[in-house]
């Protein structure tokens, strides 16, 4: 029998108003060939973060095959510029295809290489900051993405729950774990409780971190 949470998960979903059908396709076969992407009701915040937000630049960390840029140029305003970052050798060339098959090799761009390298070297500002790269490694990103986003900007972190494990003590969490797990407990203290920024942790999906660059005026106060 599915747990309360999972069958209020599958009621939500089937509200949804659906992907178009050559994103359902990328979702399946990311699926059969075992690359995680974002869940159904990631994509149903996202759709609505971005309606909201409405940036002109989105910044990704973390692109996999690709179907998360491609999920979020559906839905972000017309003419919004994407930039998604992947270090994987194998999945950059699938990515590559998938934006250029599909069409959207105008509006996003891959840069290939480790984001702790590439993150320095990015100039100007992004109004949406989408995070989903080595759990381990948000802690570590935290000060370029802050610096890259403006003011009014949003930064959504996926994955922080992991699994729920971040609720355990850290010898409950197996020892090839903890490194992680501490790490993104130190996140999640480091968003909630940063001067500059207003976030929420949702259970969604498997936890979702939105943030909220405050603007001069707002620190001022």
């Amino acid at each position: 029998m599915m747990k309360a949470e999972e069958r209020l998960a599958v009621f939500i979903n089937s509200l949804d108003c659906g992907n178009p059908a050559y994103l359902d396709e990328l979702e399946n076969a990311a699926k059969e060939e075992g690359v995680p992407i974002i869940r159904k009701e990631t994509q149903s915040l996202l759709r609505t973060l971005l309606a909201a937000g409405r940036p002109e630049r989105i910044l990704e960390v973390g692109t996999a095959t690709g179907f998360s840029a491609l999920c979020m140029s559906e839905y972000a305003p017309s003419g919004c510029e994407i930039t998604t970052i992947e270090k994987y050798e194998k999945r950059i060339p699938v990515a590559k295809e998938n934006f250029k098959k599909y069409g959207k090799e105008g509006c996003i761009t891959l840069l290939e290489g480790d984001a702790a390298d590439i993150l320095p070297g990015l100039k100007g500002q992004y109004g949406f900051i989408f995070m989903d790269a080595a759990k381990g490694q948000y802690l570590h990103f935290l000060p370029e993405v802050f610096r890259l986003l403006e003011p009014d900007g949003m930064l959504v972190s996926d994955n922080v729950l992991q699994g729920g494990d971040i609720l355990e003590s850290r010898y409950a969490v197996t020892r090839r774990d903890r490194t992680i797990h501490a790490r993104m407990r130190e996140y999640l203290y480091e968003i909630k409780h940063h001067p500059c920024l207003v976030t929420s942790i949702l259970p969604v999906g498997d936890g979702v971190a939105v943030s909220v660059k405050k603007t001069a005026k707002d620190i001022a106060g």
